[in-house]
């Protein structure tokens, strides 16, 4: 008989992008490190304090950029009602990392659950498809257009350093106002905006790896002012940078 329910608990070294796509429900966490994911046209980072619930035969890409232990859980589609959306990131409540933590124990597919196994992937799906109803803002756009997507990545890849939208849009070849109407078409936000989030999720990257002070992951992801950091930070995750790596705990 097939497990209603089970979990999945493994360690992963770096790797580049791959696809998944599994015939579950797949709650995808992580209980150390960080991985991303990318689907729909966007881009999250997973770290210990985050979630994605994946319904059943939805692909993904996904990414690991550190070493990351995964801690996730899936749901047979019998055993539980598709989520409302079909892909959904957000922040993991203490309580539903600890019914993640305790459902731990069940990690064979093919064993029925016994009662307690039961009652705990029952409470964990109830707030996890709750918590769902309520996802992260900390996303990036993947774009769709060659010309946007090599914006992205180019921008990416200066974080650090003093990074001008005129000197990405010579660079791909098009006119500063013909690529901000590919960001405005393509993503709904400016560049600016866009940037903006990849700085705070490269930060919150560098808070998942290590003990990295919180000044010096400021500066190395392009802010020149702490205080600014703090309440770019603040204002996209709604707690500080000190608080969002204390929730991975």
């Amino acid at each position: 008989m097939t497990a209603q329910a089970y979990s999945f608990v493994r360690t992963f070294e770096p790797e580049p992008e791959r696809e998944l796509c599994v015939d579950r429900h797949y709650l995808l966490c992580a209980s150390a490190g960080a991985l991303r994911l990318e689907a729909q046209g966007q881009a999250w980072l997973l770290p210990p304090a985050r979630a994605a619930l994946i319904e059943a035969g939805r692909a993904i890409t996904v990414s690991l950029p550190q070493p990351v232990t995964t801690a996730s859980v899936l749901f047979h589609t019998a055993f539980t009602p598709p989520p409302a959306a079909p892909l959904a990131v957000f922040d993991l409540t203490p309580l539903a990392r600890s019914l993640v933590a305790e459902c731990g124990a069940y990690g064979a597919a093919d064993e029925p659950l016994d009662p307690y196994g039961e009652a705990l992937f029952t409470a964990l799906a109830a707030v996890a498809w709750r918590l769902a109803e309520t996802p992260s803002p900390v996303v990036v756009p993947a774009g769709r257009s060659a010309e946007l997507r090599r914006a992205l990545r180019m921008t990416e890849d200066r974080l650090g350093e003093e990074v001008r939208f005129e000197d990405i849009a010579d660079a791909i070849g098009l006119a500063p106002r013909s690529l901000a109407r590919r960001f405005a078409d393509e993503t709904g936000l400016t560049w600016q905006a866009v940037l903006r989030r990849m700085r705070i999720m490269r930060a919150i990257e560098e808070l998942a790896a290590g003990d990295t002070p919180v000044t010096k992951i400021a500066f190395a992801v392009g802010y020149t002012s702490l205080s600014a950091f703090n309440a770019a930070f603040r204002d996209l995750t709604g707690r500080s940078p000190t608080q969002y790596r204390e929730s991975f705990h």
